[in-house]
Order: structure tokens, then sequence, then C-alpha cells
């Protein structure tokens, strides 16, 4: 007996794999969330997560280890997925005028350690949370050839941020609301150097004619977190709010995420 193609994606070694994300979203606790959906539309309200468990989701995976390993696998697994959308979005990007890269809150480092073997005269930094980096295992520098490149640094990016020159917030704008996000990019200017760079990696919701897996994932977003996936116009927003100027959006053939570039001014 073999797996067929689809089951291949189960199993924790292949490329691409959704186990972790599978059993995130098909887990005891985002089936106890989803059911508070109902309420949460009719009061205007969201964060179901908090609703059942008294506690923000990240706080929970943190206390919770057996849920927290699950969160980890499945964020590093979407984040193995978004590479190959990345280096395409970013594919006529300028780097050659950066040395440092700072992905904040980039998990276990997939995309970092991808720009880095893309671009070999480039350094990075990653910052996370200490619980997220100390399993040295999961980390992708070394896997990638990059190791020697690649830095992680344990830290919380509400209070501080390493300097660098250009600085990568992948997929994790749309986990907060508007003022925690203008909170983060703040940190984030305050340690960028003049005409630094951030680059905001997200699903980007199009006009409304337009189908888009976003749409849908809001409604996630509102369930779990006290965030929401955003227009250009809306991180644009978010940008200037905390001192950046929105320069402008890259994106893949697929549209299915956008890099939105903004500048210390």
């Amino acid at each position: 007996m073999a797996l067929a193609g689809g089951g291949e994606l189960l199993c924790r070694d292949h490329p691409h794999t959704l186990r972790g994300m599978t059993l995130l979203e098909e887990g005891p606790e985002h089936y106890a969330v989803w059911k508070h959906l109902l309420d949460l539309i009719k009061e205007g309200k969201q964060n179901a997560f908090v609703r059942e468990f008294g506690q923000p989701i990240f706080t929970y995976a943190v206390q919770h280890p057996s849920y927290g390993d699950v969160f980890n696998e499945a964020m590093s697994s979407s984040s193995s997925m978004d590479n190959a959308l990345v280096l395409e979005a970013l594919e006529y990007y300028d780097f050659s005028r950066i040395a440092h890269l700072c992905d904040v809150g980039g998990g276990h480092g997939s995309t970092l350690c991808s720009l880095l073997a893309q671009h070999p005269h480039l350094k990075g930094m990653l910052l996370d949370l200490p619980g997220v980096i100390e399993n040295t295992a999961l980390l992708w520098a070394d896997k990638m050839g990059v190791g020697d490149r690649c830095t992680y640094v344990p830290g919380d990016m509400f209070r501080e941020i390493p300097a660098a020159d250009v600085y990568i917030v992948k997929r994790v704008m749309h986990d907060w609301n508007n003022e925690e996000c203008r909170q983060i990019l703040a940190n984030v200017y305050r340690s960028a150097p003049p005409n630094g760079k951030v680059l905001i990696i997200e699903a980007v919701v199009p006009g409304p004619d337009t189908p888009h897996f976003a749409k849908l994932f809001d409604i996630h977003m509102m369930i779990a977190v006290t965030g929401r996936e955003r227009t250009i116009a809306e991180y644009a927003g978010l940008l200037q709010g905390a001192g950046w100027k929105y320069l402008q959006t890259w994106y893949p053939s697929s549209r299915m995420l956008g890099v939105v570039e903004g500048v210390k001014v």
C-alpha cells in the first residue's frame, strides 16, 4: 500500500508538507473557537480564542507545548509554501545595495534563508520569541547552507528590534489590530537607518469584484486573533501611521500574496 500524491503532503518530510497546518486547523482548539462565529458577528467583536481559552493564541501556544509544537510546525510549513511566491515577487527587487536583512517574527527562518540563498552577499538576522527558535533542529539556516550568514535572535517585536538595512515582516501584520501593527512598525522604524526599507509580506485583499483566498481567511483571523487581512490602502495607512512612506507593492503572477514596500522618511 502506498500514499497517493495528495497523501504525501501529510508527511513531515515532504518539501511542501501540510502536516502541521492540517493538524492545527483540524485540531480541537480551532474547532472550539469556530463555534463562536455567530456570536462574534452579532456582537461586532473578534478573537474567539480568548473567549474560549481565556488567553490569546500566542500565549496559549507557549503555555501548552502540545498545541505550541503543532502551531510552530504549521507556521513553518506555511512559510515554506510562501517562499516561491516571495522569490517570484522580488525577482526584480534591487538587493545589490543591501547588506543586512532582519526578519521580524520569522519563525524558523525558511523565507529569510531562501532569500539568503538567492543572494549570497546578504547577511540575515531573525527575531522571534525564545520558545519559537530554541529547538535548533527546526531552524532552516544550516539545512539550507546559509548558517554562516544567518543569526537567530530571541526577542519580542513589541519591545525592541535589532538594527538592519531592510526588514521583512511576513504573515505577521494580519495577526494584529491596527494599533498593534503600528507599534510593531514604529519599533522597526526606530531601528532602521535613514532610507531603510520594510517589506510587509501578506495576502493583500483585492477589490470587491476579485475573488481571493484572503477574503475567506479574513474570517479565520476574526475568530483566532485581533487582526485582519488588509487592502493596499490599509497597509499604506499603517505605514504612514508609524512614520514610513508607502512606495509600492510587488506581486508574483498569481497575486496570492503581495510585498508592500515602505521607506523610512
